[in-house]
């Protein structure tokens, strides 16, 4: 549960954002749609800061060297404040450019560029965070990421609701809100990483430890994410072509389907954690077993979540938007999108699996197959030239394809044993 909360608390941000956002009309919420994949596709491709750190930290500590696990998170954190500050510069320097692949429509456009100039001065605090996540989760403390990411969680809705209706900030209260409690996160977490930094006798010096094992992981984990974060792309960029109102009905199914799969994706983090500390223990039978429990565990965890969506998707889209185009495309929207869920916690599970146990390579290169699959399904999508309804639903029909191939490639990784290298490294 520990590690489930603090996951969902970080979309629940977007989640916040698009509902508040929503009901200031469908051009505002396409510009949010622009302007918050752009930003999420930033700390998606810095997600190795959490997902290399975990294991690292893990394996150490299952080898019995905790200050070793320390040094190595504090090295994470402060790469993540190095990345954000020079993705911070050079995010603000691009935004006009990239905001207007995705859209000619100069309303949307507007609302796009608001939101992501303002939202981007939050990168610094959060890939600082996320570098903490994962000296924590690596060290098996779950608690602290779920009360700092609830608490972040909260008060960013308090915040929004006072900037965008109170301060009449608009979508630009909405991203300010965000930014000032990600910044908060990132002082927290500075102040528990030294408090673990001065236990262990660690230094708080600038530093990435060991240069070789750092990079290579970090390059190899950036490398697994881009092909994600592209289909993400695409999925969202398919979108604004359709039209205002079909991007508007993807913004509100995606912001959805990214709080349900990182639910999902819990089940993951535990298992880099576990299978790490089992690794570096010299437990490979143990390993094998938790990790076909986790597949389990994935599976049915996304048969619950498709009932639920099944039973909220009549009304679920009130809660969003007040556009009627918009209503009428959600509930068929919503169950094409949790279709899929199932599969996604078998993908979620294995790509956990194969992170905690340091198989990078691995995930680097097979990624690139499944999204030249969905490159192809898209342009198909595109060019029936569908509207409406039924082209958001073949979008995510084409996604769920997307899934499928990771998730074949993944299963086919995990039924042999060439993934498993046990000891403090590997």
């Amino acid at each position: 549960m520990p590690a489930l909360g603090s996951l969902v608390a970080q979309p629940l941000f977007v989640l916040t954002d698009t509902a508040m956002v929503g009901h200031l009309g469908e051009s505002v919420l396409a510009g949010l749609s622009i302007g918050a994949t752009i930003i999420t596709t930033i700390t998606g491709l810095m997600v190795f800061l959490a997902y290399t750190t975990t294991p690292l930290v893990a394996r150490r500590l299952g080898a019995g060297d905790r200050a070793g696990a320390v040094r190595a998170g504090i090295d994470g954190m402060w790469l993540g404040l190095a990345c954000g500050v020079v993705l911070l510069l050079l995010g603000l320097v691009i935004a006009d450019p990239v905001v207007r692949v995705f859209t000619n429509d100069q309303f949307v456009y507007e609302a796009a560029m608001s939101y992501l100039t303002v939202s981007l001065w939050g990168l610094p605090g959060m890939l600082l965070v996320i570098a903490g996540t994962g000296l924590l989760r690596g060290l098996q403390d779950t608690k602290t990421p779920l009360l700092v990411a609830v608490g972040g969680a909260v008060l960013n809705a308090g915040l929004n609701a006072a900037l965008i209706y109170g301060a009449q900030l608009g979508i630009a209260g909405s991203a300010l809100g965000t930014v000032i409690a990600e910044t908060l996160m990132a002082v927290i977490y500075i102040i528990v990483g030294m408090q673990a930094a001065n236990t262990h006798g660690v230094s708080l010096s600038f530093g990435i430890g060991q240069p070789r094992e750092a990079l290579v992981s970090s390059s190899l984990m950036i490398l697994r994410t881009v092909t994600l974060r592209i289909a993400l792309l695409l999925l969202m960029w398919a979108g604004a072509q359709l039209g205002v109102s079909e991007l508007a009905t993807l913004q509100v199914t995606y912001t959805v389907y990214n709080v349900l799969v990182f639910t999902l994706d819990a089940l993951a983090i535990a298992a880099q954690a576990i299978i790490g500390h089992d690794l570096g223990a010299g437990r490979a039978s143990e390993v094998k077993r938790l990790t076909w429990m986790l597949v389990w565990w994935g599976v049915g965890l996304g048969v619950v979540l498709l009932l639920v969506m099944i039973a909220l998707s009549p009304v679920f889209g009130y809660l969003f938007v007040n556009e009627f185009a918009v209503l009428d495309m959600l509930p068929s929207a919503f169950i094409t999108m949790a279709l899929f869920l199932p599969i996604g916690g078998v993908v979620f599970v294995l790509d956990g699996v194969l992170i905690g146990a340091g198989d990078l390579k691995y995930l680097a290169i097979v990624g690139i197959f499944p999204l030249i699959a969905f490159v192809s399904l898209v342009f198909i999508v595109l060019g029936l030239n569908v509207q409406g309804a039924y082209a958001v639903n073949m979008l995510w029909c084409a996604f769920g394809g997307y899934l499928i191939g990771r998730g074949i490639t993944l299963i086919g990784r995990v039924v042999g044993d060439r993934w498993i290298v046990l000891g403090a490294s590997r």
